[in-house]
Order: structure tokens, then C-alpha cells, then sequence
């Protein structure tokens, strides 16, 4: 179960504005982006748009994911 938290009125509004677009709950999107800037900062050499989309596909379920099929190598 979690704490409340106190946060700051704009950032509450733009989590809930974020929220909404990414189907989200606002305590879901405070929790991703809390995620994102963690995996961030564990990784600072990377890009955070990477670390967003490679945190996205560690998500999907691999059913749906799509097979690597390295390049055959040129003779």
C-alpha cells in the first residue's frame, strides 16, 4: 500500500494532464516518470528518449513481441 505524498500543484496538473494521454492513473504517471528519471540517472550516458522506450518495451508482453533475425553475413 502507499504513502500520500505531498506534491507541488502544477506538477500534480501536468501528471494528471499526462495521465490522461497515456491512459494512465495520475499516481501511474508520477510512478513512470519516477522510473524513468531512476533508470536516467542509473544511466547517464544514454539518452533519456532510450531509456523511456527501452523501459516501453521491457513492458510489452512477448507474445507481442517481434523475433530478431540477426543479417545474414556478406560473403
Amino acid at each position: 500500500m502507499g504513502m500520500p505524498v505531498r506534491i507541488d500543484d502544477t506538477l500534480y496538473e501536468q501528471a494528471r494532464t499526462e495521465a490522461q494521454i497515456e491512459h494512465r492513473t495520475i499516481a501511474g504517471q508520477i510512478e513512470y516518470w519516477a522510473m524513468v528519471g531512476r533508470a536516467a540517472l542509473d544511466n547517464p550516458d544514454l539518452p533519456v528518449s532510450f531509456v523511456a522506450e527501452a523501459l516501453a518495451s521491457m513492458r510489452e508482453p512477448r507474445a507481442q513481441a517481434t523475433r530478431f533475425v540477426p543479417r545474414s553475413r556478406k560473403s
